[in-house]
């Protein structure tokens, strides 16, 4: 999963205190939101369930970094906030 590569190469997948307080990669709370350019596995179940619950929108293109197989390069994005929610042209 696209969040065990990224903790194993010091990559921070969480913002603030989050990095404490997760699901540990069960796809139930979320803070693992990440924007993903690249091609990657459609919404798995557990993302529909999860990012359809404030703060995430279903449609905002986010991914559960928890949730997320890689197969090809990719570029990920952490967004600001503790969920990762707030993209950068919001007004927050």
């Amino acid at each position: 999963m696209l969040r065990t590569v990224l903790l194993k190469n010091g990559l921070r997948v969480h913002n603030g205190k989050a990095r404490y307080f997760n699901c540990r990669g069960l796809g139930s709370c979320g803070t693992c939101a990440v924007k993903i350019e690249g091609e990657v596995h459609t919404l798995t179940e557990m993302e529909k369930w999860r990012l359809q619950f404030p703060p995430h929108k279903l449609n905002s293109g986010l991914r559960l970094a928890c949730q997320v197989n890689v197969f090809h390069d990719i570029v990920v994005t952490k967004h600001k906030g503790f969920w990762g929610e707030r993209i950068s042209h919001e007004k927050k």
